[in-house]
């Protein structure tokens, strides 16, 4: 465990940051590394069956990173309109799902604002990396994002190594290494689907959950 506090809020936004800049390259052929063939075939089933039912009009993506899942939300939304605040990450999207529905801005969303709202908002292994004290910012954010009866999908996980644990288990904050650098200290929250989903109910969303392995995902809308 260490010894020194973690950083503030906003270097450790920045330090997590640059390892997703670092992790570029990479991050594709190392996402979903915790599950085995068969959990990877069942998630995929899944949520394609998701996607086939939520995206069809103009979807937001948020932190689409390399590209993920753009791909595949393109293949159904008359437009995706895709932002990540790693410059690295979206050169490698843009080259995973090059098609004329889907366009890409880049954008630092503890900061951004939504300049019109969508049928659709996604994210995927995102949540787990808001800060707590930023959590209901984030959430009004993709409220705004969002069109009247819309509907939001998100996958996530709240998958950490113990090694990674380096200020205990109850830290927010983990120490994540590449294999050809120093370690980056990230926000990794350990969210579950019945804590989201009470927390979120308190927001005025209501979600359902499903789960494989460690990974998780949710399907929700602004209550009432």
């Amino acid at each position: 465990m260490s010894a020194e506090p973690p950083p503030e809020t906003d270097e450790l936004l920045a330090e997590q940051q640059r390892y997703y800049r670092a992790r570029a390259a990479t991050y594709r052929q190392e996402a979903l590394v915790p599950l085995g063939p068969a959990d990877v075939e069942r998630l995929a089933a899944d949520l394609g069956r998701v996607f086939d039912a939520h995206f069809r009009g103009d979807v937001l993506e948020l932190a689409c990173g390399p590209g993920t899942w753009t791909a595949e939300l393109a293949r159904r939304a008359a437009s995706v309109t895709a932002i990540d605040g790693a410059p690295e990450m979206l050169e490698v999207a843009r080259a995973s799902a090059p098609g004329a529905n889907v366009g890409f801005a880049q954008a630092n969303l503890f900061e951004w604002q939504p300049e019109r709202r969508y049928d659709a908002v996604f994210f995927g292994f995102w949540l787990s990396h808001v800060p707590d004290e930023r959590f209901d910012a984030f959430w009004a954010t993709v409220e705004a994002a969002l069109e009247p009866g819309g509907h939001v999908v998100f996958v996530d996980d709240a998958y950490r190594e113990p090694e990674e644990l380096v200020y205990g288990p109850d830290s927010p904050v983990i120490v994540r290494r590449r294999q050809d650098a120093d370690g980056y200290r990230i926000v990794k929250m350990p969210h579950t689907p019945e804590g989201l989903q009470q927390r979120l109910a308190e927001l005025g969303w209501t979600f359902a959950f499903d789960q494989v392995g460690p990974f998780f995902w949710a399907v929700g809308e602004r209550a009432g």
